[in-house]
């Protein structure tokens, strides 16, 4: 069964139209689905995935964050403590609305379970082996284009907010231990190193030595924290630490 990509790209593209896409956060987000439509793509082909399930995940990186557009209008912001889950709300707008986007539903399951897996701390017990494959698929490819927008977007203007920011003891002792940074639901807002260090630590989660290529090839890490100048002395010492572990890191998973 061949699915239209072409077809349900347009649909997203309509379906995104109806909000208002000169707000430049709603905008990012119809950028940013595209953008892990096509690494999700690359990540299945480098896989070596038959070409049914090449298209499969593409459609699902391009579904990953249908719900961010809603969200942003009715709380803007993205911060799913402080509004809703939007991988359980995409689920949501998929079930009245998945036929857009691919007319056959023998992959609504795999759909459905990969992007409401996408933005949990981690993918839920007892999936299918088929389910998990998409599902860290999409996880992947969503974080790597975080990655990239750490890089090119994020923290624009503020780079010297965080440059006299200092790291907490709690995020230097949860990235010590190679494991994702927990969000707390009253955890501040203020930009600060802690939160760029969250980003890196994403790499803890990825799943694919296919993912890790990519990671090292584009440079992510060394990019984000080559964009700061750290002031306090320990903070500077936490960032090399830091830059050490995740390189170390991602040259293991290759």
């Amino acid at each position: 069964m061949n699915i239209n990509l072409n077809k349900a790209k347009k649909e997203f593209i309509k379906y995104t139209e109806q909000y208002n896409l000169e707000n430049e956060n709603i905008k990012r987000k119809q950028l940013h689905s595209i953008r892990v439509m096509e690494l999700s793509k690359e990540i299945a082909t480098k896989l070596g995935m038959p070409q049914e399930d090449i298209d499969l995940a593409t459609l699902i990186g391009l579904l990953h964050d249908i719900a961010r557009f809603e969200q942003y209008t009715q709380f803007q912001t993205f911060r799913d403590l402080e509004s809703f889950d939007h991988g359980d709300y995409a689920i949501k707008i998929l079930e009245k609305d998945i036929r857009k986007y691919i007319e056959t539903d023998s992959y609504d399951d795999i759909i459905k379970v990969a992007i409401k897996n996408h933005n949990k701390y981690q993918i839920e017990e007892g999936l299918k082996d088929k389910e998990l494959v998409f599902a860290k698929i999409v996880r992947d490819a969503d974080k790597l284009d975080i990655f990239y927008e750490s890089v090119e977007m994020f923290w624009n203007g503020i780079e010297n907010q965080i440059n006299d920011s200092k790291i907490s003891e709690n995020v230097m002792n949860e990235f010590k231990t190679n494991r994702q940074i927990t969000r707390k639901k009253n955890s501040s807002n203020n930009p600060s190193v802690n939160e760029v260090i969250s980003v890196i630590a994403f790499i803890f989660d990825m799943n694919f030595k296919e993912s890790f290529e990519i990671l090292q090839k584009e440079d992510y890490i060394n990019k984000i924290l080559n964009r700061f100048n750290f002031k306090d002395e320990e903070t500077k010492d936490g960032i090399k630490e830091i830059r050490s572990i995740a390189n170390a890191y991602i040259k293991n998973n290759i």
